[in-house]
């Protein structure tokens, strides 16, 4: 029981100081975005509201690398 509270806990630092180091590289120069993802990553391992949010991500990236590339196709 403790090492299961304990791994959610240090799932839940690393997962929110990652992301806290995205949103800081939004503003100054390194992978802002990519980083924000990849803390999403590391909470959904653990929080299903986290899992939900990646998922979403996922979808809205697809579609928009969909309409791109139908945007790219149809001015050639």
């Amino acid at each position: 029981m403790v090492t299961k509270l304990a791994r959610k806990i240090a799932v839940a630092v690393v997962g929110v100081v990652l992301i806290i180091a995205g949103i800081i590289m939004l503003f100054v120069p390194g992978q802002g975005i990519l980083t924000i993802l990849l803390g999403l990553g590391v909470l959904a391992t653990e929080f299903p509201w986290a899992h939900r949010m990646l998922r979403r991500f996922r979808i809205a990236a697809k579609r928009a690398w969909r309409r791109a590339k139908a945007w790219y196709h149809s001015r050639a």
